[in-house]
């Protein structure tokens, strides 16, 4: 029989006759040899001779929270796993994730479990000395179970064979801390009943699954764990005392427990450090990652040296990927974004790098199968590239993503409203012949306006984080391109802050870029969400600015906006003005021969005439707007039109005809994604409705809509459903 089943093994003869005989005993426990006999015997002990047995799992960090489930689920794995096999669990999850902790943490819970002990092999230890291999591992393990370095096998082969018939009748647990390769785990699977290994990595590891392996993936704290375990480190009265200080904190380390016990060991070691002072020194990015730090007399702890012994474990693909995607504007990407930001041929070679990131938890997949960095991951990626590769790496970087994202939205502005007024020329945006909504990313789609919409929707924090870097690299013709492109999306759901700042990103742009056109076009625009905050002085400097510019341009069209624009300021301060603002709008575009401009300033006319108490003509003007819109192809403009007849009606006095008019565009708007304008004719169709539950559920629609879009009419809404 083989020495790997717990039989005889050959010795050469007399080599245990002057052994000591506490080693003769390790030797004979073994199933060696004695007296030049060779024999098998086991004693059946759980402890070592002397009664002693390996206790070297570190005791768990101070301040442990959460990771209730994930241990939870180990506890599972070793009440149901193979009674034959060897249980297996795998921590794995981002550098500084708690992994560790959890690791001995549960260890420190079950130690009842193991009676033969727990051993503990740190492979961040082996790495940094000489023979960081699986043999010095079981040496490690070998020496924990009583084996003097005299007599430990020199091969492998030997060492892995004695390591099996030592631990073969123990119950113990094995905590594997930093693997990084399936091999350091399965080479070390004790062989006793009842026997464990829980292994912590990086690395997803998913090869062990093979081997019965549980992978168990850790996560971020979430905002109330996390506030617990900074309070177990500096005290719960800091935290008591300064609680809005403590979340931001929690915030800017993002969940990240290495760096929330840093920060944490700082607070507690300068006493005079308030929270608040600590936020004010993370707040700036530039330097957050390096303040994010504490030192002694032996060592200094940082979240950077956590994240670079990751970062060199990576092939060199991978590697330059990761600092590509440290210059990448926003909160995710996908997999063209990356492809287009490392300068990529193709996804597929994007892809393979994404799926090195992934497995070595630098990388984390979000719910809509998109891919995102951890706050403070990203600032790690970022400076390495800033110390790695040459100078203008960063602005080459945020080129290509800006230029990417230029082309998508000007498709998708296309693909709502092809025929709407644009400065610049959408056919050389897109790369695409011709300026119809025929071709690009979402032609094939069933409702492509819809589409479009939905993505604008789902890419506006990642759209405005690329306005924002370009501008800052003088970007500035992409800039006023994309800033002109993108508010097709706020025409539609109004997030009033995201557009008020994309405008002015745009307009500066615009103006640097000596295009007086683009500048009158986006001040223009830049006046609507102005006037939506009530901030209707500045919405009216920047409409004088763009009267001017556009009178400039010599551009019909777009004086014809900036008049119908003018009105919509006039429409809050003198109905008079407002009227003549539109009438000399309507003309501007009959002599451009702008059918669907006319249109507009013809729908605007009528709500400004039925302001100023002339409701026939109002009403004779809007009908004529809405045939032109529906004729064109303009639902939403068209339902628009209907909102407005609904609402002259009712100051006429046809109050169910307003409620059926209000009750079908409010239907026609949301079929379109019109939200802003369907919250608006909810809230005038509720004024007509005497059944109190209709009009709360119109309310309360209205409200979701006006909270998600940030708008200033969401108290007065919250007002009216509490009062009534």
């Amino acid at each position: 029989m083989s020495a790997q089943d717990g039989s005889e093994r050959p010795v050469p003869r007399g080599t245990t006759n002057s052994l000591p005989g506490n080693v003769e005993g390790q030797l004979v426990q073994a199933g060696v040899v004695h007296g030049g006999i060779t024999f098998n015997y086991h004693a059946g002990q759980e402890a070592l001779p002397g009664g002693r047995r390996p206790d070297q799992v570190p005791r768990p960090p101070r301040g442990f929270v959460d990771r209730r489930q994930v241990l939870a689920e180990l506890d599972d794995l070793l009440a149901h796993g193979d009674p034959v096999g060897c249980p297996i669990g795998v921590f794995s999850g981002l550098p500084g994730i708690g992994k560790t902790a959890a690791a001995c943490q549960w260890a420190h819970n079950n130690q009842r479990r193991f009676p033969g002990g727990q051993i503990f092999v740190d492979f961040v230890g082996l790495r940094a000395g000489a023979g960081g291999d699986v043999s010095e591992a079981l040496a490690i393990c070998l020496r924990a179970l009583g084996v003097r370095d005299q007599y430990l096998p020199a091969g492998l082969a030997e060492r892995t064979a004695l390591y099996r018939d030592l631990s073969a009748e123990r119950r113990m647990l094995v905590v594997l801390d930093d693997v990084t390769r399936p091999a350091q785990v399965t080479a070390l699977l004790p062989q006793g009943p009842g026997s464990a290994v829980l292994a912590t990595s990086t690395w997803r590891l998913g090869e062990l699954v093979l081997d019965g392996a549980a992978l168990l993936q850790l996560d971020v704290l979430d905002a109330d764990s996390a506030l617990e375990l900074l309070s177990a480190l500096c005290g719960p009265r800091r935290t008591a005392d300064e609680p809005e200080a403590a979340a931001r904190l929690v915030e800017l380390c993002g969940g990240l427990p290495v760096a929330l016990r840093i920060c944490g060991a700082r607070l507690l070691t300068h006493r005079r450090l308030t929270i608040g002072a600590l936020v004010a020194e993370l707040s700036d990015e530039q330097s957050r990652l390096s303040r994010i730090a504490v030192s002694s007399a032996h060592e200094e702890r940082t979240v950077s040296a956590a994240l670079e012994l990751a970062y060199r474990d990576l092939p060199e693909a991978a590697a330059r990927m990761y600092r590509v995607l440290g210059h990448v504007p926003g909160l995710s990407f996908d997999t063209a974004v990356a492809a287009v930001a490392a300068g990529l041929h193709s996804t597929a070679q994007a892809q393979e790098a994404l799926d090195v990131l992934e497995a070595a938890s630098l990388l984390s997949v979000t719910d809509d199968r998109r891919y995102a960095l951890h706050g403070l991951v990203r600032l790690h990626a970022r400076d390495t590239a800033r110390t790695v590769d040459p100078p203008g790496a960063e602005r080459e970087t945020v080129l290509r993503v800006t230029g990417h994202y230029l082309a998508l939205t000007a498709a998708a502005d296309l693909a709502v409203r092809a025929d709407r007024l644009r400065i610049a020329e959408p056919a050389g945006l897109t790369g695409t012949s011709g300026s119809g909504a025929g071709h690009g990313p979402f032609a094939m789609a069933t409702d492509p306006g819809r589409d479009a919409i939905s993505w604008l929707e789902a890419e506006r924090a990642n759209i405005l984080a690329v306005l924002r870097a370009a501008s800052g690299f003088g970007l500035d013709r992409p800039v006023w391109q994309t800033a002109e492109a993108f508010t097709v999306l706020f025409l539609h759901h109004r997030h009033l802050a995201d557009w008020r700042e994309s405008l002015e990103l745009g307009a500066e742009a615009a103006r640097r870029d000596g295009n007086p056109a683009a500048e009158a076009r986006l001040r223009s625009l830049l006046s609507r969400p102005l006037l939506d905050l009530g901030q209707d002085e500045q919405a009216k400097a920047q409409l004088d600015v763009a009267e001017q510019l556009a009178v400039e341009s010599g551009h019909l069209v777009l004086q014809a906006s900036v008049q119908e624009f003018l009105g919509r300021y006039w429409d809050l301060h003198d109905p008079a003005r407002a009227v003549d603002a539109y009438r000399t709008s309507l003309a501007l575009n009959a002599e451009a021969g702008e059918e669907r401009g006319e249109a507009l300033a013809r729908y605007f006319l009528g709500c400004a005439q039925s302001a100023a108490g002339d409701h026939t003509t109002a009403l004779t003007a809007l009908d004529r707007a809405r045939e032109t819109f529906l004729a064109l192809g303009d639902e939403r403009m068209a339902a628009r039109s209907l909102a407005d007849t609904g609402r002259i009606l009712a100051r006429s006095g046809a109050r169910a005809e307003a409620a059926a008019a209000l009750a079908r565009a409010a239907d026609d708007l949301h079929r379109v994604g019109a939200s802003h304008y369907e919250a608006r004719a909810l809230e005038d169709l509720a004024d007509l409705l005497e059944d109190p539950e209709a009009v709360r559920s119109r309310l309360r629609r209205a409200l979701t809509i006006y909270e998600e879009g940030g708008s200033p009419r969401a108290a007065a809404v919250l007002n009216r459903l509490t009062a009534g």
